[in-house]
This record gives structure tokens, C-alpha cells and sequence, in this order.
């Protein structure tokens, strides 16, 4: 049998994509292997979203290349987004590689393993497709205290900044039944979370089944404690969604709602398709439906053409939101984007830093604030694993915030009550009770 090493690098979907392989390779017979110096074939799933990412990537591949020296008969291939962005540009002779495939055709790769092992030619499939979404594919799941389900692929946003069009195609939904199939089959595991995927979740139609409806269907299998999603968009998010995350147990009261920015003329160039106002509207309906709702989001300072007062407006928003925690970045020019076919990357370096440095302080001040409010409260934690202290464990509240107490030897994936008696703005600090 190959053996077959397989990194896994940027988002969740990432993370169930390589599960996905690691099945479809199985079921070929291959083994896997976490050893990448014992391994026959060396698979990195990549991701495109930041130009760090590629670095990241790239110079993952120089290291490889020793591995190479040592064994000809190695093969290297890269898969995922970076495989769809850079296409036959990762296949140069002097970078190493010796496969791509995009995101659409992993079904194709014990073929193209074969394919080079028996030629030597180095071999690329990079087909988008609009209807794969591996439905009949369940992915090899660790067990752990939550597993990733993606109940739809691709995306239909024209998000300037975006090149998840391009990488991963059209968007497409999943049949229900096979997303309850899946679940099921994880809760026969053991896993009592998870954590439904989609570019926007909130799309979510097959036939007259909508993405509420999903979260319903999932939460009637036994086994099922939490069920959590991520991300919606906040141009079309129902007030039937809102209706089900308040009233469904299940349901975690957490959504990750994506600002970008908090500027209308910048989120014009973005081609977000909501105000400001829209978005505050928005949140403050969440807030106001579902009592003690974490909100997070993501946010971009940078874009082209941002002017300081512009900036202002995103912090203003920020402000006024009140979020729990962010994902914070500077703006990266992403190949084959409209962005950087249309605007100039014409925010300085130091621009972008001055404004990032501002919006993360002002952000650790808004999580450690709310943070403040926990405290006294009693939690019902969901364990992870170890925290990084040896004598304490960690994990997630039902708000998805970071809870550690000490390590009394509890299980990845059990449940315990945890009172909080100390916060930080990233962590919930407390003991069990």
C-alpha cells in the first residue's frame, strides 16, 4: 500500500475537505500515515484566502524538497485553493511539485497518484464542478469534542475581495438526508457537536428545505447536544433563522456575522450589499431575539481606496456592535479577485498597521469588557483537550468562548459545569462545579 501524509492549512472546510481525502484514499487502498518521512505520498490542502497562507505554503514545499533528495520515488502534490488559484504555475520544475487538484476532484486522486507513479509526468485536475459536493463521502472524523459537516460548497457572492468564486466554484447544496446520514453516523462515534459548513450557510436550499429547516432536522437525532454553523452572511439572513437559534436547545447561541467593514462606500467596493445601518439593524434585532448571543465577525481595514475617516467608521461600528471577539486583517490582494483587477492596492504598509494596531486594541477592550459580564456565571463546557498550562483543561461554552479550569481528568467531548471566576478578553477562567 502508498502511504499517504496529508497538512492541512486554513479554514474549517479545509479541515473537512482533508477528511473527505483521507476517506476517498481509503477507500482506494491507501493507508495513512502521520509520519511525512515514512510517507510514499506527501498531500498539502491548501488555502488561498491570505497571501500569507501561500507563503506559508510555498516555503512548506522548499522544506519538503528534502525529503525529496532522499527518496525519487516520493511524490509531493498540493490540493485544495491554492491548487485552483495557481493552477500549472505550482507544477514549475523548480518548485517540486508533482500533482494539483482543486477542490472538485478528489475523487480523481488515487488516479492521479497512479498516474505519476507509473509515467513520472506530473499530473493536475483542476475541473470546478456544479454539482459535486461528495454527498455520499463521509469523512474520516478524529473523534473529539466536534465534528465539521459542510452542507454546501462554492459560492454565488461577488465579494471583490474574494477568491473563493474562483477556487471553489458555483454554490451548491446538499441532499438533507445525506447531511442527517453523516450525522448520525458521528454521534455512532461520539461526537455530541457539530458544526454545519457552507461558504453562507444561510443559502441553504434543497429543494423546499431551507437552512433552518436543516438545523431542526439535525437537532431531532438523538446523541446531538450542540449544533453550531458557520457563516452565514449578513445580506440574507431570515428572521426565521433568528426564530430557531432562540427557540432550538440545540442550537448554539453564537453567529459569526461578518462586518468587513463599517464603511458604505468601501462596502460598495466590496460588493457586500448591506449598509452600516443595515448591518447595526442586524445585530441589534440578534441581540434583542436571542438573550445572551455571542457575536464575532470578521473584519478587513485596508481595502483599497480606505481613507482614515473611513477607518473611523469601521471602529465606530465595532463600538456600537459590541462584539465578543474578531478575526482582524490586513487587506491582501488576492489573484483573479475583481479587487485586484479593478483597484489599486494603494493603502501603505504602515496605513494598514497603524489601523489593524488601533482596531485590535479597541477590540481586546470590547471582549474583555463583555468577558467581565461572565463572571459568577456558570457554564456548560464542552472539553477539548489540554490547555496550555499542563494542569488545566479547556474548552467551550455554549457562546463558543474559551473556558479553562483544572485538569480533573475529563475527556475530549464531555460535558461539565464550569463556574467562571476569572476572564481575560480571549479566555473565561472558572473551576468545576
Amino acid at each position: 500500500m502508498k502511504s499517504v501524509y496529508i497538512e492541512t492549512y486554513g479554514c474549517q472546510m479545509n479541515e473537512y475537505d482533508s477528511e473527505i481525502v483521507k476517506s476517498i484514499l481509503c477507500e482506494n487502498d491507501f493507508e495513512l500515515t502521520d509520519n511525512p518521512d515514512t510517507a510514499s505520498v506527501i498531500l498539502l490542502n491548501t488555502c488561498s484566502v491570505r497571501e500569507n497562507a501561500h507563503q506559508k505554503v510555498l516555503h512548506r514545499i522548499e522544506t519538503l524538497k528534502s525529503l525529496k533528495r532522499q527518496n525519487d520515488n516520493l511524490i509531493l502534490g498540493v490540493i485544495g485553493c491554492m491548487a485552483q488559484s495557481l493552477k500549472e504555475e505550482l507544477l514549475d520544475d523548480g518548485i517540486g511539485v508533482d500533482l494539483i487538484a482543486g477542490p472538485d476532484t478528489y475523487r480523481r486522486l488515487p488516479g492521479l497518484i497512479r498516474g505519476v507513479e507509473h509515467t513520472g509526468e506530473k499530473a493536475a485536475e483542476l475541473k470546478l464542478s456544479r454539482t459535486e459536493t461528495y454527498a455520499d463521502v463521509f469523512g474520516m472524523q478524529d473523534q473529539g469534542a466536534n465534528a465539521w459537516i459542510a452542507v454546501m460548497r462554492g459560492c454565488d457572492n461577488v465579494c471583490t475581495f474574494c477568491v473563493v468564486p474562483q477556487t471553489r466554484g458555483r454554490e451548491r447544496s446538499r441532499d438533507p438526508k445525506g447531511i442527517v446520514d453523516e450525522v448520525k453516523q458521528l454521534v455512532d462515534q461520539g461526537f455530541k457537536q457539530v458544526t454545519l459548513l457552507g461558504q453562507n450557510v444561510n443559502s441553504y436550499r434543497f429543494e423546499n428545505i431551507d437552512f433552518a429547516d436543516l438545523i431542526n432536522m439535525v437537532s431531532d437525532i438523538d446523541g446531538i447536544r450542540r449544533i453550531r454553523f458557520t457563516s452565514p452572511h449578513p445580506k440574507d439572513f431570515p428572521t426565521r433563522l433568528i426564530d430557531v437559534i432562540r427557540d432550538n436547545p440545540k442550537a448554539c447561541k453564537h453567529i459569526h456575522l461578518p462586518l468587513q467593514a463599517g464603511n458604505d462606500r468601501v462596502l460598495e467596493m466590496m460588493k457586500r450589499t448591506y449598509t452600516s445601518e443595515q448591518f447595526i439593524d442586524l445585530a441589534a434585532l440578534i441581540r434583542s431575539e436571542i438573550p445572551g448571543v455571542a457575536l464575532t465577525t470578521d473584519i478587513i481595514v485596508g481595502f483599497p481606496t480606505e481613507t482614515e475617516d473611513e477607518f473611523q467608521d469601521t471602529l465606530r461600528v465595532v463600538e456600537k456592535v459590541g462584539f465578543d471577539s474578531a478575526f482582524m486583517f490586513k487587506y491582501s490582494e488576492r489573484k483573479d479577485t475583481l479587487a485586484q483587477r479593478k483597484y489599486p492596492d494603494d493603502v501603505s504598509e504602515g496605513d494598514k498597521t497603524s489601523r489593524i494596531t488601533r482596531l485590535v486594541d479597541m477590540q481586546r477592550r470590547i471582549s474583555f469588557e463583555r468577558n467581565q459580564a461572565h463572571l459568577g456565571e456558570t457554564f456548560e463546557v464542552l472539553v477539548e483537550g489540554r490547555a496550555k498550562k499542563p494542569d488545566q483543561l479547556f474548552g467551550r461554552n455554549d457562546g463558543n468562548k474559551i473556558v479553562v479550569f483544572p485538569d480533573n481528568g475529563a475527556s475530549a467531548g464531555e460535558f461539565l459545569n464550569v463556574k467562571i471566576n476569572e476572564v481575560t478578553p480571549n479566555t473565561l477562567i472558572g473551576e468545576e462545579v
